[in-house]
C-alpha cells in the first residue's frame, strides 16, 4: 500500500486540478463570457425601454453577445500563452509590459468589433471605418482597460489559489511522509524488544527441556519469517495479525506448559479487515510477562475482535495479580505498550483509544479501538503476510 501521500489528499488534489481543466475549457470559459454578454444586453435592453426608446432584442443581444464573446478569446488567449507569465510577473514586469498590453488589446478588441458592426452606433449617420473606431475607442476604451484587468486580476488569482493547494498538498505529503517514518522507526523499536524476549524464554526453556526450546526456535524462526515477508507494511489484514498471534502463543504453550487456558473469538466478517501490523503481540505479550507469568496454575487469557458500527475492537482479558500503583498506565508496561500507543495515535490520531482496567482482584482487560477499514482484496494479496 502506498502511504506517502493519503488517499484523501490525492483525491482532493485530482479534483481540483479537475475542476480548473474544466474552467478553462474553451467552451466552457467563452459560454461564461457568452452569458456575461447575455446579461448585459438585458439590462440594457431593459433600461433603454424605461427611458421610452425601443431597440429590437436581438440587436442587443449580437451586440453585448459579440463584444463579451472576442474579450473572451482575447482572454482565453491570454491565459493559454501568457498564463505563466500573468501568475507570476512582479510590479515591475506589470507596469512595463502588461499596461502596454492592455491598451493594444483593447484596441484589437474594438477594431474586430467595428469591423463585424459596420452600422453600429445606430443613431449616427454611416461613418468610414477608420471614423467609428475613434468613436468606439473614446466611448468604449475605459469599459474596456476594466474588463481587461479583470482578466489579468481573475488569472493571477487563479495562480494564487493553485499555489496555495500545492502548497497544502506538498505540506500534507511531507506530514504523512513524517508519520510513516516514526511508523517505521517505532516497528524497528518494536521487532528487537520482541526477539529478545522470546530469546529469553528459549534460554530458560534450553536447562529444564530442550526438545521444547527447539520447538519454540522453530516457532520463532516462523515469525521472524512472516515479519521479513511483510516488509515495511503498516497495514496488515487481521487474518494475517491472528496467525502471527497464534504461532506466538504456541511459543507460550511450550513454555507455560498447561498453566494456561486461552481462546481467541473473531468475527467472520472481519478476517478482511486491516490493522496495524503487530497490534496484538505486545499486549499478549504484556499479559504474559506482567500477569499469567505471576501464577502458578490457572491462568486464563481471551482474545477477542469484534465490530462496533463503523469500529473494530479488540479486547484481551487476562488473569494474574491484577494492576499495581505503578503499572497502571500503560507506558508503565514496558516497549511494547508504549509503543503500541504511539502507533495508534500515529495511524489514527484521536480516533483510536486504548485503556487498560482491572476488573477485580486477579482480571485485567485491555481494550483497544480504532476506526474499521476493510481490505479490498487486491492489495491484501501483493504479499502473503501483509499489504503493501
Amino acid at each position: 500500500m502506498d502511504e506517502s501521500r493519503s488517499p484523501s489528499t490525492t483525491l482532493q488534489s485530482k479534483t481540483h486540478n479537475r475542476a480548473q481543466l474544466a474552467l478553462m475549457h474553451p467552451v466552457v470559459f467563452l459560454g461564461a463570457w457568452l452569458i456575461l454578454g447575455t446579461v448585459f444586453a438585458l439590462q440594457d435592453w431593459i433600461n433603454v425601454l424605461r427611458w421610452g426608446f425601443h431597440v429590437n432584442l436581438l440587436v442587443e443581444l449580437e451586440a453585448w453577445d459579440v463584444e463579451y464573446l472576442i474579450w473572451g478569446i482575447l482572454s482565453w488567449l491570454m491565459w493559454r500563452f501568457a498564463g505563466t507569465f500573468i501568475q507570476n510577473c512582479r510590479l515591475g514586469r506589470v507596469l512595463v509590459t502588461v499596461i502596454p498590453l492592455s491598451i493594444a488589446l483593447s484596441v484589437l478588441k474594438e477594431m474586430a468589433y467595428v469591423l463585424i458592426f459596420p452600422n453600429l452606433p445606430l443613431n449616427r449617420p454611416h461613418m468610414a471605418y477608420w471614423a467609428r473606431l475613434q468613436f468606439h475607442l473614446y466611448a468604449d476604451v475605459v469599459n474596456d482597460m476594466v474588463i481587461f484587468w479583470c482578466s489579468f486580476f481573475l488569472f493571477r488569482g487563479l495562480g494564487y489559489y493553485q499555489r496555495s493547494l500545492k502548497s497544502e498538498s506538498i505540506a500534507a505529503q511531507l506530514e504523512v511522509q513524517l508519520s510513516n517514518a516514526r511508523l517505521s522507526a517505532l516497528r524497528m523499536q518494536l521487532n528487537p524488544h520482541f526477539l529478545f524476549n522470546a530469546m529469553n524464554s528459549i534460554s530458560s526453556l534450553m536447562r529444564t527441556d530442550i526438545d521444547a526450546a527447539d520447538e519454540m526456535l522453530e516457532q520463532l524462526s516462523s515469525l521472524l519469517r512472516i515479519s521479513l515477508e511483510r516488509g515495511s507494511a503498516q497495514l496488515i489484514p487481521l487474518s494475517d495479525e491472528i496467525e502471527f498471534i497464534e504461532i506466538y502463543l504456541s511459543m507460550q504453550d511450550r513454555r507455560y506448559s498447561e498453566r494456561i487456558k486461552r481462546r481467541i473469538s473473531v468475527d467472520p466478517e472481519l478476517h478482511d479487515a486491516l490493522v496495524p501490523a503487530m497490534i496484538l503481540q505486545p499486549v499478549v505479550e504484556n499479559a504474559y510477562v506482567h500477569g499469567l507469568s505471576k501464577i502458578e496454575k490457572n491462568g486464563d487469557l481471551l482474545i477477542e475482535a469484534h465490530r462496533q458500527q463503523s469500529r473494530i475492537v479488540f479486547t484481551v482479558t487476562n488473569s494474574g495479580i491484577g494492576l499495581t500503583d505503578s503499572s497502571e498506565k500503560p507506558a508503565g508496561h514496558g516497549v511494547g505498550i508504549s509503543n503500541l500507543s504511539n502507533r495508534l495515535r500515529l495511524h489514527y490520531g484521536e480516533e483510536a483509544s486504548f485503556e487498560m482496567i482491572q476488573l477485580d482482584g486477579n482480571l485485567v482487560r485491555v481494550r483497544i479501538q480504532f476506526p474499521l477499514q476493510l481490505s479490498d482484496g487486491r492489495k491484501a494479496h501483493l504479499t502473503r503476510f501483509g499489504a503493501e
